[in-house]
């Protein structure tokens, strides 16, 4: 049995299901998939936060205006906690821990997340408050990896979805040990925004803060491009307007603002 039709398998028997939709494309296709297999039997979380981008907000509620989707949508208070606000190495958790918290408070039935197989070979905490929590994990019960996600969205008809990079929220742009400020998300939120209106097309690429300043990380494919050099003066104009160090712009690399240790 392919992969794919084991999700569907495996989503059919859990009635009373709620899933986490971050508004990323895991989560977003997940509960697409919930939705067609159970109906309105199957409840929708979104949380809202400075660290969500508005974004991901908009595409939850289109998706669910469309699929008539049980949806509710909640502040899971990881601004109200300290710990995670002090961006430690494992801040994940603590985000985690407050939104399946949340989430377990308002159901009864099972509690699901999009997380996948290749998440797997990732350091992520907030995996540890999901298996604390009871959080169950369809993608990995069905062996699906990314690759068999956007395959999925895009057999499905799911263009947009087929075609979204990977949407970390805007608290992993701070580089560890950085206190997670409203004002530090925005601007990250505004200047990548910016930029990728610039390209035109969904791309990877993240602004940074760092201790030091901003740094500006675009993909391969945007850096060999035509409009990186605008994208650098445009992103060093922001800075400046909002007495930012820019220090440039280098190539993407994952959780490149992960310490292993915080600084001083």
């Amino acid at each position: 049995m392919k992969c794919q039709e084991r999700l569907f398998d495996i989503l059919h028997d859990l009635q009373g299901l709620t899933i986490a939709v971050s508004g990323g494309v895991d989560s977003t296709l997940l509960a697409y998939i919930a939705n067609l297999v159970l109906g309105q039997t199957v409840k929708m979380v979104h949380a809202i936060s400075p660290a969500v981008p508005a974004t991901a907000t908009e595409r939850v509620k289109r998706y669910a205006k469309k699929g008539n989707w049980q949806l509710q949508i909640v502040d899971a208070g990881e601004f109200d906690d300290p710990r995670y606000r002090s961006n430690p190495v494992n801040r994940c958790y603590y985000c985690k821990l407050n939104l399946y918290e949340t989430i377990t408070s308002l159901c009864t039935g099972p509690v699901a997340s999009g997380t996948n197989c290749d998440d797997l070979n990732d350091y992520r905490p907030g995996l540890i408050a999901a298996r604390e929590r009871g959080v169950l994990h369809p993608y990995l019960e069905a062996s699906m990896n990314k690759q068999h996600i956007y395959k999925l969205a895009k057999r499905l008809g799911l263009e947009d979805l087929a075609a979204l990079p990977a949407q970390p929220c805007l608290a992993s742009r701070l580089e560890t040990g950085l206190y997670v400020q409203r004002n530090d998300l925005e601007f990250v939120e505004k200047l990548e925004a910016a930029m990728q209106k610039l390209h035109g097309a969904p791309a990877v690429l993240r602004c940074r803060i760092l201790h030091q300043g901003v740094v500006l990380e675009l993909a391969d494919e945007l850096l060999s491009g035509r409009n990186w050099g605008t994208m650098s003066i445009m992103a060093k104009d922001l800075c400046a307007a909002e007495g930012r160090p820019f220090l440039g712009v280098r190539a993407y690399r994952r959780g490149a603002a992960f310490l292993v240790e915080a600084k001083a």
